[in-house]
């Protein structure tokens, strides 16, 4: 129990044998119930989990998938398992040892107090992230920051990619479990979903921990496509959702004009740099026109974004 609250930690992993004991081991003793699930691992991860398990006197529970669903599947399997179980405060902790059980008391403590319905680490705060985290990782992190924040409506949170996470039963109880994203980028998903039902989400300050024999499973130039055609599909769905069947906002024509007029200033620019090249001349009519469209398009897509931030300003 912590603060009369019972707490679950869902711990997803594929292929952590190097780490997964130390996870278990670091365990904080109010965690009442610790659920690894097992993504399908090729190595020793299950081996190792059912070990555990049978000398935790009940504490700790795994869960083999019979098929890898992707780190999203795998939280999904355990926030289900909590949701049944009807446990408070549920957390979530990688197999890999790269979420410090020391910062897990900051996550919990919002949740647990009814201040906020989904708490997130942010490595981000801490003065030396771009010394720790390594930087290709730091500077694609950023780039699916900013894009989270367009597409989830929390303009107000940043490090998407972190898993190190708490949210309340209730939130479990109203989503759509099946419906989240299973695989690498199910913290953005997971987002956009709890825009749509109002929940308050706040970033926690955690420590970056990196260089502990972690192996990274993630091919980042793949990563960044896939998260922002997913990204894309997110924010599109969640102006449908939100702010057009729950309850209409006229921001949804501002984004509509934003990206009309700048549909058009991208087929004017191109034909004034077209004639240019061809005829050696600049039609100054269209060029006028494609920086009315271009500003205009600015002006709308502007507006949408502040209309969207006074929306959801509280939700933190």
């Amino acid at each position: 129990m912590y603060r009369d609250k019972t707490v679950c930690v869902v711990v997803p992993a594929y292929n952590e044998e190097k780490l997964i004991g130390r996870v278990l081991e670091t365990m904080p003793d109010y965690v009442d119930k610790v659920v690894v699930v097992d993504d399908k691992s090729t190595d020793k991860t299950a081996e190792i989990a059912i070990n555990a398990a049978e000398q935790s006197g009940g504490r700790i529970i795994l869960i083999q998938h019979s098929k890898n669903q992707g780190v999203g599947g795998a939280i999904t399997s355990g926030y289900k398992w909590a949701r049944d179980n009807k446990i408070d405060v549920t957390a979530v902790m990688a197999g890999d040892a790269q979420m410090d059980p020391a910062d897990l008391p900051n996550l919990l403590d919002p949740v647990a107090a009814g201040q906020v319905d989904y708490a997130k680490g942010n490595r981000l705060f801490t003065g030396n992230a771009w010394q720790v985290i390594p930087k290709v990782r730091y500077l694609g992190n950023s780039y699916l920051s900013l894009l989270t924040k367009i597409a989830s409506g929390y303009w107000h949170v940043a490090d998407s990619q972190t898993g190190y996470t708490a949210i309340n039963l209730r939130a479990l109880e109203i989503l759509d479990l099946d419906k989240i994203y299973k695989r690498f980028g199910m913290p953005n998903d997971m987002l956009v979903k709890l825009n749509i039902y109002n929940f308050r989400v706040r970033d926690i300050p955690v420590k970056p921990v990196y260089n502990i024999g972690e192996v990274s499973k993630i091919k980042l130039q793949k990563v960044m496509i896939t998260l922002s055609w997913l990204l894309l599909k997110d924010f599109l769905y969640r102006l449908k959702e939100k702010y057009i069947i729950r309850d209409f906002h006229p921001l949804v024509f501002f984004y509509m004009f934003g990206f009309l007029f700048g549909l058009a200033a991208i087929i004017l620019f191109f034909r004034v740099f077209y004639i240019w090249f061809a005829a050696g001349q600049i039609p100054r009519i269209n060029a006028l026109a494609a920086m009315f469209s271009f500003i205009s398009s600015v002006q709308f897509t502007l507006f949408a974004m502040w209309f969207d931030m006074e929306s959801n300003k509280e939700l933190k």
